[in-house]
Order: C-alpha cells, then sequence, then structure tokens
C-alpha cells in the first residue's frame, strides 16, 4: 500500500470517532489529528460515562432538551423546550452534583487550557486528599468498614469505635511484624491499619444518579411505559414474582420509576495464576427497570461491596449484609430524589426481588442448607431422601410427584425406587411461614463458633473386595457407578439388571450400565470428535480430546453444550 501513496492510519479500536476528529489522518499533517483529540479534555463524557448517563450509543440526552445557564440552580441543568409546567427546584444532594458538572467547563484561570477539574485529575498526586473528596461529593466513593478477621462482626454502627471482636476477642490491628495486604499507599504510614476492610459502595446515591439524566430516567421507566405488553415473558415486569409484588404492595407499584433489584453474588480468586488460597466475594445489584438489553450489561451492574478473606464468608456473609439491609430498609421508606426529566422531587422506593447464586452461594444467602437430609428449598420437609448406607451419602427421590396423574412414569416400580407414585407435590413455603420457624432461633456467627466437621471421607475403594474385570475403566474410581452405589441398589432392591454378580474365583464383577462402552466404542467416539469447527462455533475441541486416555480434557461450557446438543449424537452413531 505504501507504493502507491495515501496511507490510511487507524488511531482508534472501533470506538466512534467524533465529527471535530478523524481516523483517516491527512498524510501532509502526520499525527495532527490523533495529537488534537488527545489533548482535548472529555471531563463531560467521563463524569456520564461514571453516572451511566450516556445512552448505549445514542446522545446523552433528547433532542428538545438543552443547557440553561439562566436556570440557577448552583449548577448545570437541562431544560424541556416548550414545556409549560413551572420547574422544581432539586433537592441539596441533586444541587450539589449538577454545582460538580458546571466546574468540568470552568477554566482554571481566564486564559488556560485546563478545566478546573481535568486539572485536579492531571495532579491528582499532588492533590489526592481533595480529588477523593470531589469522587465522594460525586458519588463514586465508599466506604472503608472495619471487620472481625473471623467474621463475626463488623466496626460499625453503634460498635464503630471497638477497638476488639465481643465475640471472639481478636483484636481490631494488624500487628507490626504483619503485611498489610490492604495498605494505601497515599495514606500516612504511623496510622494504626486493620486486619481485615469490608469495601462497601452506597447504593442509595447511586440510584439517585440514575435519575438526574434525561436518558436514563426514560429507561428505568422503559417496563411501565415502553414494554410491549402481549401476554409474553419478554422482561421481568411479565414474571410471576413482579405481579404478585405489585398486587401486594400496590403503593409501590403506583409509581414505575421505584426500583426493583436483583442480587447476585460469588466468589472468585484474584490470584489464581500465583496458586494462592483466596476468595473474594464481590455483591452485585442489578436495577431491572432497565430494558433487558441495558441492565443485563457491565455498565448497568451496581458494586454493592467486595469482601475479602482467604476464606469464603459462608454463612457468616449476614455480617457483611448489615450495611446494604440498612440501606434497603431506607429505600422502602423513601429517598427525596430529584427527577430531571419532570424537573421535580420525590420519594425514591427500591425492593429486593430476586438474588442470582449457584447452589452453594444460594445456602449461604437464604440460610437454608443445601445439603444433606433436608436439602431441596422448594420441598422443604416435605422432601424425600434416603440414606444410602454403602456411598455414605443422601439420595433424593420422589421426582415423579411432578409429574400429571396419569403419566406411566408414576407405575413403573423397578425403574424408579420400586413403589408406585400417587402424592401430589408439595406446596412452596411462603414467606410468612419461614419467618414463624426462624422467629426462635439464634445463630451464632464468626469461624471461631462454628463446630467442627467431624464427618470423614469415604474410604477408597478396596483393590481385594471389589475387583472388576478387564473391561472396566481405568478411571473408575471417579465415577458414581461403582461397587457401592450397586450394593445400595441390591439393598433398596431395585434395577436387578445392574446388581453385582459373583464370579467363580469369588470376587465381584459390575454390571455395566446402558450408556456404558467399550474401550472400542470409547476410541471410535474420541476419533470422531477429533474435528474442527468453524470459527466463533466452539474451542478446538480436538485439541481436548485424548485417544490415550480415551478422555476430554479442558473443555469449558459453551463446548459441552455444543458437544450434547449437535456433535453426541453423530459421535454415538459410529459407535455402533
Amino acid at each position: 500500500m505504501a507504493l502507491f501513496g495515501g496511507i490510511k492510519k487507524w488511531i482508534f479500536h472501533g470506538e466512534c470517532t467524533p465529527s471535530r476528529t478523524s481516523s483517516t489522518i491527512n498524510p501532509a499533517y502526520p499525527y495532527s489529528g490523533y495529537h488534537q483529540f488527545v489533548k482535548e479534555d472529555d471531563m463531560k463524557g467521563m463524569l456520564r460515562d461514571a453516572f451511566h448517563m450516556c445512552s448505549h450509543g445514542l446522545q446523552s440526552f433528547p433532542p428538545d432538551f438543552v443547557a440553561s445557564d439562566e436556570y440557577n440552580l448552583g449548577g448545570n441543568a437541562f431544560i424541556e423546550t416548550g414545556r409549560s409546567v413551572p420547574d422544581e427546584e432539586p433537592n441539596e444532594e441533586a444541587a450539589k452534583f449538577y454545582m460538580l458538572l458546571n466546574e468540568m467547563k470552568e477554566e482554571l484561570y481566564e486564559g488556560s487550557k485546563y478545566l478546573k477539574l481535568s486539572f485536579c485529575t492531571a495532579f491528582i498526586l499532588q492533590s489526592y486528599q481533595y480529588m477523593k473528596k470531589l469522587i465522594k461529593d460525586l458519588g463514586l466513593g465508599y466506604d472503608k468498614i472495619h471487620c472481625c478477621p473471623n467474621d463475626c462482626m463488623l466496626y460499625w454502627g453503634d460498635r464503630k469505635n471497638q477497638q476488639s471482636c465481643h465475640v471472639c476477642g481478636n483484636s481490631r490491628w494488624m500487628n507490626r511484624n504483619t503485611e498489610d495486604v490492604h495498605a494505601d499507599e497515599y495514606e500516612p504510614q504511623l496510622r494504626k491499619k486493620p486486619v481485615k476492610i469490608l469495601r462497601y459502595f452506597p447504593l442509595i446515591p447511586r440510584l439517585q444518579r440514575l435519575f438526574m439524566s434525561s436518558k436514563t430516567v426514560e429507561s428505568m421507566r422503559w417496563h411501565h411505559d415502553q414494554r410491549t405488553d402481549d401476554g409474553l415473558l419478554r422482561h421481568l415486569t411479565d414474571s410471576l414474582a413482579w405481579k404478585s409484588f405489585d398486587s401486594k404492595f400496590p403503593s409501590f407499584a403506583s409509581d414505575p420509576r421505584n426500583v426493583r433489584i436483583g442480587l447476585a453474588a460469588d466468589g472468585f480468586n484474584p490470584f489464581k495464576i500465583m496458586s494462592t488460597s483466596y476468595s473474594t466475594w464481590p455483591v452485585v445489584l442489578v436495577p431491572y427497570n432497565l430494558p433487558p438489553w441495558i441492565c443485563m450489561k457491565q455498565p448497568s451492574f451496581i458494586v454493592s461491596m467486595i469482601i475479602p478473606g482467604e476464606k469464603g464468608p459462608r454463612n457468616d456473609i449476614d455480617i457483611y449484609m448489615q450495611p446494604l439491609i440498612e440501606e434497603l430498609k431506607q429505600l422502602w421508606v423513601g429517598v427525596e430524589t430529584y427527577d430531571i426529566f419532570r424537573k421535580e422531587n420525590f420519594y425514591l422506593h427500591a425492593a429486593l426481588l430476586w438474588t442470582i447464586n449457584d447452589f452453594p452461594a444460594y445456602a449461604n444467602l437464604s440460610g437454608w442448607i443445601t445439603k444433606g437430609r433436608y436439602a431441596c428449598p422448594c420441598c422443604a420437609a416435605q422432601i424425600c431422601s434416603k440414606w444410602l448406607y454403602n456411598e455414605k451419602k443422601f439420595s433424593y427421590m420422589g421426582h415423579r410427584r411432578w409429574l400429571d396423574g396419569n403419566h406411566r412414569f408414576r407405575f413403573q416400580r423397578t425403574l424408579f425406587d420400586g413403589t408406585e407414585e400417587f402424592r401430589e407435590a408439595p406446596e412452596q413455603t411462603i414467606g410468612s411461614e419461614i419467618l414463624f420457624m426462624l422467629k426462635d432461633i439464634n445463630f451464632s456467627y464468626g469461624k471461631m463458633n462454628q463446630p467442627h466437621n467431624t464427618q470423614t471421607k469415604g474410604r477408597l475403594r478396596d483393590g481385594s473386595d471389589d475387583e472388576s474385570d478387564e473391561e472396566d475403566d481405568p478411571n473408575e474410581a471417579k465415577s458414581k457407578d461403582n461397587l457401592q452405589s450397586q450394593l445400595d441398589l441390591v439393598d433398596m432392591g431395585i434395577r436387578r439388571d445392574l446388581h453385582l454378580q459373583v464370579l467363580s474365583n469369588g470376587k465381584y464383577r459390575l454390571s455395566p450400565s446402558i450408556f456404558a462402552m467399550s474401550k472400542e466404542e470409547k476410541e471410535v467416539f474420541c476419533m470422531v470428535l477429533n474435528i474442527k469447527v468453524p470459527d466463533a462455533y466452539a474451542s478446538n475441541i480436538s485439541q481436548c480430546v485424548s485417544l490415550k486416555d480415551r478422555r476430554l480434557y479442558s473443555l469449558n461450557s459453551h463446548d459441552y453444550h455444543i458437544l450434547m446438543q449437535d456433535l453426541l449424537s453423530v459421535a454415538l452413531r459410529c459407535c455402533k
């Protein structure tokens, strides 16, 4: 291309360029457009991105809104042209925010090329304390709450000034010889350092900021004003939970600006590549008033808190939820908020309707144990669990109760638990019943107060007692179809085709299941999977197949989906 002249230089990575700049640079003035774009301070865009005021590819405000200089609110405001209703002045918090927005267009001094806010950002190291205060006023700050290292308590509220834990007696502060993983390089080094810190991001100011942009306000009312109501499940508004909540609390449902929130929590190891044992638990909130194509995007997520620790909080997560629960109580009563679209102050309400988590985290958040005799939260006390004496664990029966009354599976004994099923599905436990069951229970929190787990692990398979024939899988010890499971089938008197076979030498042979494959069939199955797939369709599955071991390795969830939906049927036909 250089031989023919007119080289096109790409300086951006797919983003849209402003009209005053171009991604094609004039060869006579190399890099001039690039330098001009870099030198400009886009503080307005930064603030709008921080407060989710961008409209996802559209303009930040509708065309009938203009910035008003006569509207003296101590800051910037937006007035709808042609509006005859008198405007209401924003409350104190909203006025403070608009004042900061107004500062972003003020020059540092007359004729300066720097703006006041951009100057603070450029010299953040020299004005760190001022910048922290500015960020806090913008609603972007967070609170550091000291914690007991054993998750017994928070040094928060009435216990803010305690120096040691009132449960386990551990000190609030670190020893001088202990390394501080929470150290802040800009804080004075002579201050005491807490052992553990919860970083909590207040929810109320973040929800209030969603109503300070006209475009965001419209999105927060989308579920009421613009949703297609045709009886189909298009949005959470169409769900039974949403409708049931609205019918139970009509005053809450009367204002479509009231926010319904979902909570997601799970743990991850931020130091995984360092082989370090650590578990950080972020708690994320999702405002479900937004359209479905916006609410599940990363910019719409609201980080509520970050729970640190070498181990997960487990049931002690209730200790860390206290600040969030306190704010949710305030939001249930109502918090004064300014609506930029209607130019009025109103009382914003919010309610937590859903939690998003896997099954172990469900136990931590709900308080219902998800293992043992009563592991099913839907069946509760009506669960059908059976202890397997050979495998030393519970098995859960009774799934046929959810079938139609005349379904043929209800009358098949030998394929299930040896009985016919005539019972109906159990009724779901409602919230008032759960509160009644919990009213007299005293909870104890903290790692020091938990009983030690005395349950021993199951013993490994003894080769002298349960030798299988040469057709068995060498990795059969990892399979659930083992000697102990077949002994349990004998005890229960079901599935006689899977009972143990006694050989002439006194040893046992495990009866193969109907889905078991021989070595030759496994080799053919793996050879068929040694294929190439189109780009972006799945991983390179051929690299995950081991013909030597006749096994699959390193498949992600999407690869397993492709395997089950598309490839499995083809591979099994070749094994016949």
